[in-house]
């Protein structure tokens, strides 16, 4: 389809297109009587700008023709020197990126892609995205380094500006290669955190349930059930069952926050201090089961995280975190010899299996009876 957009510029297939007239005086000099220049790019402003370079380029050519003192050779060697499309800042490239592909997305996506930018513009400085080289790229990764992110950290920063600098590139009609590609990253080791040990787990539940608030309630929601803390954390209340033969949380997406993956969607079996933190959830009025760290428009996970672990820390070791509540899990599950597929189905943890992709998986009756059962009852304090 060819538009028309003003009477130097049209629009084919999504690209424009650059057109003009030759005078009349000067028609025998060109095998054509219009000049016509494709522009390589889908944005008007960027179109608009080599439109009107082109244009003055003949408006200065075409006077000295008339004055006969350019030759022809000359004039051929001026007007179809290619004009490059100039390429937006990074932080230009960051705004397009997300006004693209930001929409319908959470707030966590648009503060990542901002960050991550952000970053980049502190390191390197905020150039036009085909100014920076992959060296540079190199040095962004190492002062990152310095800083101390783990190269986990480092890859999806990484995998985000290549993103953001990959749909610039396209859009502009930009040729040339992604300076953050193929960048080396070193290997990381795994941290190794002590395990809590499990004196310390039910001292740290019964904790939870003299303090008896809404940080409280979080620990020990995830203390019995595995849970991830942005998965606690952005329950609505609807989400808590505790009418139903089983008690149970049904773990699904919100437009305020997300799962990790698709089989992240799940119900897991209330019991122990996980069972007390659901009942006091479902006494207070609020929508969500934790108001403090989700509003229906976001969930800030992190800032949980911080509030939580500062308080875990002197009750456990210095290692400990949340997130070791979740692993330390897992490690009681396999203790009692519970079947490998009904663990990953609790938690959430993925198996290399392909036969578990298939089927709906266990109903609730069955991850709550037998060794199961018999070891969460055990816990109830």
């Amino acid at each position: 389809m060819v538009g028309q957009i003003n009477h130097h510029l049209y629009r084919k297939r999504g690209f424009y297109y650059f057109c003009r007239r030759v005078p009349k005086a000067l028609l025998e000099h060109y095998p054509k009587p219009r000049i016509v220049v494709a522009l390589k790019t889908r944005q008007f402003r960027d179109a608009l700008r080599q439109s009107q370079i082109i244009s003055k380029r003949l408006d200065d050519q075409w006077f000295h023709m008339q004055l006969d003192v350019m030759g022809l050779d000359n004039v051929r060697s001026k007007l179809f020197e290619p004009v490059k499309p100039s390429a937006p800042l990074m932080s230009e490239a960051t705004s397009f990126y997300l006004r693209l592909k930001g929409d319908g997305k959470d707030k966590v996506f648009v503060r990542a892609a901002q960050r991550n930018a952000a970053s980049v513009i502190e390191v390197l400085g905020d150039r036009p995205i085909n100014n920076y080289a992959s060296s540079e790229a190199g040095k962004l990764r190492d002062a990152l380094l310095d800083r101390g992110l783990a190269v986990t950290s480092i890859k999806r920063m990484f995998g985000s500006v290549k993103a953001i600098i990959n749909l610039a590139m396209a859009e502009h009609g930009i040729e040339g290669r992604n300076p953050f590609a193929s960048i080396y990253m070193p290997d990381e080791t795994p941290e190794e955190r002590q395990p809590i040990p499990l004196d310390a787990i039910r001292g740290i539940q019964r904790d939870c349930m003299t303090v008896d608030d809404e940080n409280r309630w979080l620990l020990a929601l995830i203390s019995d059930t595995g849970m991830r803390l942005s998965e606690a954390a952005g329950l609505h209340r609807d989400d808590i069952v505790l009418d139903a033969d089983i008690p149970h949380i049904n773990v699904r997406p919100h437009p305020w926050r997300r799962l990790k993956t698709k089989g992240s969607e799940r119900l897991v079996p209330l019991v122990g201090a996980s069972l007390w933190a659901a009942k006091r959830l479902k006494q207070h009025d609020s929508s969500y089961a934790f108001p403090r760290y989700c509003d229906g428009q976001t969930c800030n996970a992190n800032s949980a995280s911080a509030a939580l672990n500062k308080w875990l820390k002197p009750r456990a070791n210095e290692d400990a975190v949340v997130h070791s509540l979740r692993h330390f899990m897992r490690d009681r599950l396999r203790a009692v010899e519970c079947p490998s597929d009904i663990i990953d189905q609790i938690g959430e943890w993925s198996s290399s299996t392909v036969g578990s992709s298939y089927g709906k998986g266990y109903e609730l009756p069955v991850l709550t009876k037998s060794r199961v059962s018999r070891w969460l009852i055990s816990w109830r304090l």
